[in-house]
């Protein structure tokens, strides 16, 4: 396991906050979900019905027992009741990570139905979430959301309409959700992951980290792939008052993906002409 993979938790940075997270039973939003108990914070997650068991072991065994809230997303009345539960449990809402999201990895071929549930599962469920979410903030003076974009967002990606057209309106939404809910002391932010290690990726690669994280890392800076936990550290820090003068912006955690170009990491790649 690399160093990378563990991060030393900031001391009550939390406590006596309220935090929401989508998706929070495995990947980046356990990561996050976990990061944010061990910082004192009240925590709900949602999550796929088929998930309530493996997210309550994985938060057992770090000593932690979150309200665990199962449904699907792309459901108005499960949102509804996800925040409602939330504030019956513990009175308040102070945080909202958005990160439950649809991959469906489609072009030429997409269909409506496949464009539909990418973007109810994803930008319109973040937008209802943080409309929600919002409500119960500003009844405590304000709160901070931290939508989970992508690299995909921002760049071009084969056969990949429906996932980062979806990506893209995540982008577009937090700048304007950061405007609107600036009055109401209520920032919102996002990340944009690199390649990171969540469970899907960990099933492409056969669970093979030491051939693969080389393979897939010369796309970034770095030379390697994303833990979750790298994801935790910079969605809290948005989500803490140490981000107080930050809205409506986006920051990379991509092992510099976004800033290199298409020779990679190869080290045996020369452009024409140069000496």
């Amino acid at each position: 396991m690399s160093p990378h993979a563990t991060r030393t938790p900031i001391k009550d940075r939390f406590k006596g906050k309220v935090a929401l997270v989508t998706g929070g039973t495995n990947g980046i939003g356990h990561a996050i979900a976990l990061e944010l108990l061990r910082e004192g914070a009240e925590v709900a997650v949602s999550c796929l019905p088929a998930d309530v068991e493996e997210g309550r072991a994985s938060f057992s065994q770090a000593g932690f027992s979150p309200l665990i809230i199962a449904g699907d997303m792309s459901n108005e009345e499960f949102c509804k009741k996800l925040v409602a539960d939330t504030v019956a449990k513990f009175g308040r809402l102070d945080c909202l990570v958005n990160n439950a999201f649809s991959f469906i990895a489609k072009g030429l071929d997409a269909t409506r139905k496949d464009f539909l549930y990418s973007l109810e599962v994803g930008p319109l469920g973040f937008a209802l979430m943080i409309q929600l979410a919002s409500e119960e903030m500003k009844k405590v003076g304000g709160g901070a959301v931290v939508n989970v974009s992508s690299i995909s967002s921002w760049i071009a990606q084969p056969n990949r309409w429906t996932y980062n057209m979806s990506k893209g309106a995540v982008t577009q939404l937090t700048r304007c959700a950061g405007l609107d809910l600036a009055p109401h002391k209520i920032r919102v932010n996002s990340i944009s992951p690199g390649w990171t290690w969540t469970r899907e990726v960990l099933k492409a690669a056969g669970g093979d980290i030491a051939k693969y994280d080389p393979i897939w890392g010369q796309f970034h800076m770095l030379g390697r792939m994303c833990y979750p936990v790298e994801l935790a550290g910079p969605a809290l820090f948005l989500l803490s008052d140490d981000a107080s003068f930050i809205t409506g912006t986006d920051l990379p955690v991509d092992g510099g993906y976004n800033g290199l170009g298409p020779e990679g990491l190869g080290q045996n790649t020369k452009i024409a002409g140069s000496k």
